[in-house]
């Protein structure tokens, strides 16, 4: 052990980068191989790396916040405000999507018939699944907060039962996104309406995804006792990043499917 005088973390050396960049350019390779020639084998080998890398790296910062206890307050601070300035970003990304959609709707031009939707669009009836989508993900947020306060008050049962309730939630949203897309009466291809509802709600429901497989990890490490009443910033950053997910839900319902439609 190396004896040190400060609160700090000095990262060790570590492959994961590196390699992981590697495997990130191989799948955009492997991406317009799939695209241009039809053959998906460098994306699917990509992707597996991608995977391998992802774990190993992980565990490794599991290992230094758990273990070795080098996540020390002042680490944890920076973390924090690193997670806080990831959000905004994710603010400012979602921002350009919805600037588009509003930009296209409110002043729609005469190549969309002067109406919104344009002609030939049937929208989706917002009181349908869009609704159902809406109270599953106002429950996670409830779940997730739950979980949280049982960890910070050591209910450890309770905490595991209300994150496998999120993590449900989560992924049957996802299934009824899915099922939505499959009956969807237009595509992404449908003039500016379709361009702009595509890419929003995927980009939310890629980021439903993400936050469900980090509530995942997030399940087996309360479970393995990684995380104590005053120690637990890996899942704070998970309900953080999940009731981001839930507020960008809630705009997007209301101005997309339900005063857009």
């Amino acid at each position: 052990m190396v004896h040190k005088n400060h609160p700090y973390h000095l990262v060790d050396q570590s492959p994961w980068p590196f390699l992981g960049s590697l495997s990130m350019f191989s799948m955009m390779m492997g991406l317009i191989k799939w695209f241009h020639l039809h053959e998906s084998n460098l994306l699917m080998l990509s992707m597996i790396t991608n995977f391998l890398i992802m774990f190993q790296w992980w565990r490794d910062v599991t290992r230094e916040s758990t273990f070795q206890g080098l996540h020390t307050l002042k680490v944890t601070l920076g973390l924090r405000w690193g997670m806080i300035l990831f959000i905004t970003s994710e603010v400012f990304f979602f921002l350009a999507f919805f600037w588009a959609f509003f930009h296209a709707s409110l002043t729609p031009s005469i190549e969309l018939g002067l109406n919104w939707p344009p002609k030939g669009i049937l929208p989706f009836n917002p009181l349908e699944i869009p609704l159902l989508n809406t109270m599953i993900l106002l429950s996670s947020g409830i779940t997730i907060s739950w979980s949280h306060h049982a960890i910070m008050e050591n209910n450890y049962t309770q905490a595991t039962q209300s994150l496998s309730l999120t993590i449900l939630l989560g992924f049957y949203f996802t299934f009824l996104q899915g099922y939505e897309y499959i009956e969807a009466p237009f595509s992404i291809t449908d003039s500016v309406y379709g361009s702009t509802f595509f890419m929003t709600t995927g980009l939310h429901g890629l980021h439903v995804i993400i936050g469900s497989t980090f509530l995942t990890i997030c399940f087996f490490r309360l479970y393995l006792n990684h995380f104590s009443s005053n120690h637990h910033f890996g899942f704070e950053a998970a309900a953080w990043y999940w009731h981001f997910v839930d507020v960008v839900w809630l705009f997007l319902y209301i101005s997309i499917y339900w005063w857009g439609s």
